[in-house]
């Protein structure tokens, strides 16, 4: 890392590498400010790498009629498929009709209220369901995605793996995304339109003296270092409350409530390539969603987390919901030796006090210390700061462009909303081109099977003809780590991608700590160590 002197003054400071810390920093790098990101750990080492990966309106929602919320995430959800067609991509959900199913523990807003019609009190006829499908279709103005359909699982193909009882069901469109290469590529879009971009970099302390706010933090060297900035953007996460220390408390007394979501990750449970969604009796869903080509991803939890949101880890306890559930629905069943891994991530969740339903906490709440965010004109004299509270991985774009129109007042010069209209880097084709694309790199490339060209598009986008470059046979690519990974690959990581050790290769910027052994994840780790002076 650089040294930095604390004459540097920056328009914005981001305290946060997660999927809202990386969209601001692109959102106001591109809008002309200069701007300085810090980020603990890892990008995305935290909720930002741990979510369902989805990105959706949130279906269940409708429940706790949230339609603003739900409508919002709808059409944002287009706009994110179009920016990112490599790592995000349409899937066609499978929702079986339970007979007769009964909510047994029901506190949604719909619950209650057909708690007062005779013979539909904690019931979920499939009308019901189909009514709600309906509005999920046209609420947000559906453009690009299929619209729901019914299905005879008797005679579908996703009906094969489910239990006998299961006869109808219902197919509606959302869309798949690689969370934590999100993250990445919008922290490369930010550094792209001029942001810097430090990880293993923790934010001490802000203090602010007039216009300005002078920040201490301390380098992946040790080194204690300031600078002094503008504005400040806490997007923390989980950490959100704690990074608040000295003046940065003022007027941000809110609350967040901690919650883990777990999965876990079996072997490959069905032949065919479409996700189910599935709803259980305690008024929860789960999703079970072909994964990484020989996988199932399950889950996930709500459970509240207390302690250190690096500490989350699935629990047996929830191990044993999961396969209790969706063994309610598969006619083989799922046991412990199918679990290859698990992970949890924790969710911040807005908490005021006086939410009743714990879908009124799920969207995300913007404070700015000086007037809560309702500025109109910049208050003289005063350096601003912007806490992010709460938040969903559908909405980060929109949230991004919500918290630079909270800063607008205080830097009038800047450029107005643009992030829909650039792909992210890799990006820049159709969505309906990938295929064609992958078939173009193995052309290119021979060596490729379509198991490893499907990986690298899915990943890099286009950007996979430029790692690459100058690759004539297999032996280009250089040291073998295991799998389909190689040293060409593991270079652009660290030199692109702010990689710097072998979980941040195989869990972050790829899921190949799925294929790799733990002797090979060594050698990995062992040698980018001895490259580290490559790392970005």
């Amino acid at each position: 890392m650089a040294a930095t002197s604390k004459q540097d003054i920056y328009d914005l400071f981001v305290i946060g590498g997660g999927v809202n810390g990386c969209g601001v920093a692109r959102d106001a790098a591109g809008r002309g400010l200069s701007v300085l990101l810090v980020e603990k750990d890892d990008l995305a080492q935290a909720t930002s790498s741990a979510s369902t990966k989805l990105f959706h309106g949130g279906l269940r929602y409708l429940e706790y009629f949230q339609f603003g919320m739900v409508r919002d995430s709808l059409i944002e959800r287009e706009t994110l498929l179009k920016m990112m067609p490599h790592i995000s991509w349409p899937l066609r959900f499978v929702f079986p009709v339970t007979p007769d199913l009964r909510i047994e523990k029901d506190s949604s807003s719909l619950g209650r209220m057909l708690a007062w019609i005779p013979g539909l009190a904690g019931r979920r006829p499939a009308w019901l369901t189909r009514v709600g499908l309906f509005i999920y279709d046209h609420l947000g103005g559906r453009q690009i995605l299929p619209a729901c359909r019914g299905i005879d699982l008797r005679s579908h193909a996703a009906g094969a793996p489910l239990d006998a009882r299961f006869k109808r069901g219902f197919e509606y469109s959302d869309c798949w995304v690689e969370d934590s290469r999100l993250v990445i590529l919008n922290a490369r879009s930010a550094g792209a339109h001029g942001a810097k971009i430090l990880t293993r970099t923790r934010f001490v302390s802000a203090k602010r003296e007039g216009e300005i706010w002078h920040v201490t933090f301390v380098g992946q060297d040790g080194a204690t270092q300031e600078i002094m900035a503008r504005a400040i953007v806490n997007a923390a996460g989980p950490w959100a409350k704690a990074v608040l220390s000295g003046e940065m408390v003022r007027d941000n007394q809110h609350g967040l409530r901690l919650v883990r979501g777990s999965h876990i990750i079996t072997r490959r449970l069905f032949d065919h390539d479409q996700p189910y969604f599935l709803q259980l009796s305690d008024g929860r869903i789960i999703f079970a969603i072909p994964y990484e080509q020989n996988f199932t991803l399950i889950g996930t939890t709500d459970v509240d987390h207390f302690g250190d949101p690096a500490s989350a880890s699935c629990s047996q306890e929830e191990r044993a919901y999961l396969l209790q559930a969706v063994n309610r629905f598969f006619s083989v069943p799922v046991t412990e030796a199918d679990v290859v891994a698990s992970y949890a991530g924790v969710r911040p969740l807005y908490d005021d006090g006086a939410a009743a339903a714990a879908a009124a906490t799920r969207d995300y709440v913007l404070t700015c210390d000086d007037s809560e965010g309702r500025v109109e004109t910049a208050p003289s004299g005063t350096a601003p700061l912007v806490n992010v509270f709460g938040g969903k991985i559908t909405t980060y774009r929109k949230l991004a462009e919500n918290v630079m129109g909270r800063l607008a007042a205080y830097f009038p010069s800047m450029t107005g909303s643009w992030s829909s209209g650039e792909p992210l880097p890799g990006g820049n084709f159709n969505l309906e081109d990938i295929e064609a694309l992958q078939e173009k790199l193995r052309a290119s490339h021979p060596f490729l099977d379509a198991a490893w060209a499907t990986r690298l598009i899915r990943a890099y986008g286009t950007d996979s003809f430029a790692m690459f470059d100058s690759i004539e046979t297999i032996k280009d690519l250089g040291k073998h780590f295991g799998g389909n990974l190689y040293e060409r690959e593991v270079v652009w990581l660290m030199t692109r991608e702010w990689a710097m050790t072998a979980e941040d290769v195989l869990w972050r910027r790829s899921k190949m700590g799925l294929v790799l052994t733990d002797t090979e994840a060594a050698v990995l780790d062992k040698w980018m160590a001895s490259h580290a002076s490559m790392a970005a």
